[in-house]
């Protein structure tokens, strides 16, 4: 059809030029002109359906026509002009010389109105809504990215979005227009203009600001009641895929006031690189994201172990999928079952552990203390000695803030788990690894033997383990986060549960905290506690209120925010090291070391037996024993205990024996 109009239209561009030279006056045209025209118009219309089909004029969606599909008429209508222009001379004659210029505008005129006609209605069509379907948009930001938003709003017709405004910091920017769109002023203007223009919604289009930059943005259009919707980062812009579908609600990591953790990765992968790997708790938030890293780059072997099977399940088919070459080894049992954990690495002989399994929730292990011991101090304890026995290069330890001055079970039994990696490290470094005793709560006349540093010299003369333990933060997304929480509860209809309105938490992404684990792996010497420079902390109650805002609803008036009171063992803040630890740069910025505190490591060990015995008798004062290892541990109601009242209170243990 297009084609078909083409044909007539060029042929009768140069007609109405000839008919407009002699004065409109079809009885006044020469008939030589007349017949010029009549006999090139076949040859003519031939040689421009060819050169528009050339030109793909007739392959283009002129539904989106832009200043491409213009300069590719312009070029064809001036390709045919000339030959238009030379053709008939030669051929039949000299025309008038106004025929040939009116001649070519008309036939540009034509050509290009009729394929920019159907944008024209689209917009004429959305102009038509009524005014209680229009939703005025604002945009933010100027630059490419906004002005490819403006564009994909215009013209899409699905939308009833009609963009009013443009926010720009560029002051030279101040009462231009764009596509008709007046650039109204800084981010100082925003709430003047979110009222003149009466603004629904706001497209934040700054792919390149900075994190301070954007969280400035963001704070103030939270003043508003708009819907507010964020474009994603710069690489999208850089491979076009920038449109009103990229846009995505504002989520709380653009909230965090931090630039991304950024670590050069190659150095890691080629440390894993055909390696044994072993992931404890690899079913979990951290341990799963661990393990799909370690799949993509190669590793010998990927081992994950869990005491959850559904969760390991989940993980071994995702891997399965995603890496069919992989050999993925999914194995189900505890940390706390030594023989267990000597099977696997006698049988696998795992390289790499990265140790993420953990009881975490800090209210369900205030009511379960002796479980919190069990599984993380004693875990932990258990799962190094056998991988210090047979022959692993390197152990990670995943740690928390929490284990610094902690106030909470939890907290203490990780600071354990940290004090159990510095014991391993000063001992094998020392020489004197056969010194570190197991810990058996079966009897294993087996392993007793080959454990006996003085029937097995050997085993103990080459251990060269290197230990090292990692400090996160909160981890958003994780299991037991309580940005889920959040909007599982809006979702409800709220109310929003905040502890209390002053607690504070620093905050670190899933992949920010794999890639420190992974980086952690490479730059253990030994002993170290690696620590995440995590930025600001954040106020829980902040991010709630931000929550409830970005995701439409105003804070204590559609959704309301109940305080429920600290619970038992919780800070008001987190600290990410104790004062006298100090920090030690590392090549990445943002990652530092943090100096090991002296304790008596012979004592510490010794005492390590008495306080399993302690937690598989359930013993209720298992906090004033952890109390009596840990110094730094302090909660209402529990104190720390001298050595010689340590001895007594293991002496006067409860009924319940174990047989070691």
């Amino acid at each position: 059809m297009l084609a078909a109009y083409d044909a007539v239209t060029v042929s009768l561009a140069y007609f109405i030029a000839l008919w407009l030279r002699f004065d409109c006056r079809y009885s006044l045209i020469p008939r030589d002109y007349y017949t010029n025209w009549l006999y090139f118009a076949p040859i003519y219309i031939v040689f421009s359906l060819g050169c528009f089909y050339y030109l793909r004029l007739y392959r283009s969606m002129w539904r989106f026509a832009s200043y491409s599909e213009l300069m590719r008429t312009a070029f064809a209508s001036a390709i045919t002009a000339v030959f238009h222009t030379v053709g008939i001379t030669v051929i039949f004659g000299r025309m008038p010389i106004s025929y040939y210029f009116i001649g070519a505008i008309i036939q540009f005129g034509l050509v290009l109105s009729i394929r920019f006609a159907y944008r024209f209605m689209l917009l004429v069509r959305k102009e038509k809504h009524s005014e209680s379907e229009i939703q005025n948009v604002m945009i933010i930001g100027a630059g490419s990215a906004g002005q490819m938003i403006l564009r994909d709003v215009n013209r899409a017709r699905e939308l009833s979005d009609k963009v009013a405004c443009i926010i720009d910091d560029n002051s030279n920017k101040w009462g231009r227009f764009i596509d008709g769109v007046p650039i109204v002023g800084g981010r100082d203007s925003i709430l003047e203009s979110v009222e003149k223009y009466n603004i629904k919604k706001i497209y934040i289009a700054l792919p390149s600001a900075s994190v301070e930059s954007k969280r400035d943005i963001i704070n103030i259009c939270k003043e508003t009641e708009c819907e507010l919707k964020n474009l994603p980062g710069m690489y999208q812009l850089v491979s076009g895929e920038v449109s009103v579908s990229n846009l995505r609600n504002v989520s709380i990591e653009d909230l965090l006031g931090r630039e991304p953790i950024k670590v050069e990765m190659q150095e890691v992968f080629d440390f894993i690189h055909g390696k044994t790997v072993l992931v404890t708790g690899g079913g979990g938030s951290i341990g799963s994201e661990l393990c799909r890293q370690v799949a993509a780059h190669n590793p010998k072997r990927l081992i994950i172990f869990d005491i959850y099977e559904n969760n390991a399940y989940n993980i071994q088919l995702e891997l399965k999928d995603k890496h069919p070459e992989l050999d993925l080894v999914t194995l189900i049992g505890s940390v706390r079952d030594s023989r267990k954990m000597f099977q696997l690495f006698e049988y696998y002989k795992p390289d790499i552990v990265y140790h993420a399994a953990a009881h975490k929730h800090v209210p369900l292990m205030e009511d379960s203390p002796c479980e919190a011991i069990k599984n993380n101090a004693i875990g932990t304890y258990k799962t190094a000695f056998a991988a210090m026995i047979h022959g692993c290069k390197r152990f990670v330890l995943i740690s928390t803030d929490k284990a610094v001055n902690p106030t909470n079970i939890m907290g203490a039994s990780k600071r354990l788990c940290e004090m159990i990696i510095q014991s391993f490290d000063a001992k094998i470094k020392a020489g004197k690894a056969a010194e570190i005793p197991q810990l058996f709560t079966h009897l294993v006349k087996d392993y007793n033997k080959m454990l006996d540093p003085v029937r097995n010299k050997d085993l103990y003369a080459n251990i060269n383990t290197e230990f090292v333990a990692l400090r996160f933060g909160n981890v958003l997304g994780s299991n037991g986060s309580v940005i889920p929480i959040f909007k599982k509860q809006i979702a409800e209809g709220g109310p929003v549960t905040v502890t209390h309105p002053d607690i504070i938490r620093y905050f670190m992404t899933i992949p920010e905290a794999v890639s420190l684990v992974l980086l952690a792996g490479t730059y253990a010497r030994g002993g170290e506690i690696f620590v995440l420079d995590m930025g600001s902390p954040v106020k829980i109650d902040t991010l709630a209120r931000n929550l409830i805002r970005l995701s439409g609803y105003k804070p204590d008036v559609d959704i309301k925010i109940k305080y429920t009171g600290l619970r038992p063992g919780e800070k008001l803040y987190e600290e990410k090291l104790m004062a006298e630890e100090g920090l030690r740069k590392t090549e990445n910025e943002k990652i530092h070391i943090g100096c090991p505190i002296p304790f008596d490591t012979d004592e510490f060990l010794s005492q390590l037996a008495e306080l399993m015995d302690a937690a598989y008798a359930n013993r209720k004062d298992i906090r004033q024993l952890v109390a009596s290892m840990v110094s730094t541990y302090h909660q209402e109601g529990v104190e720390a205990v001298n050595s010689e009242t340590y001895k007594k209170l293991v002496c006067e243990s409860a009924d319940v024996t174990v047989d070691l």
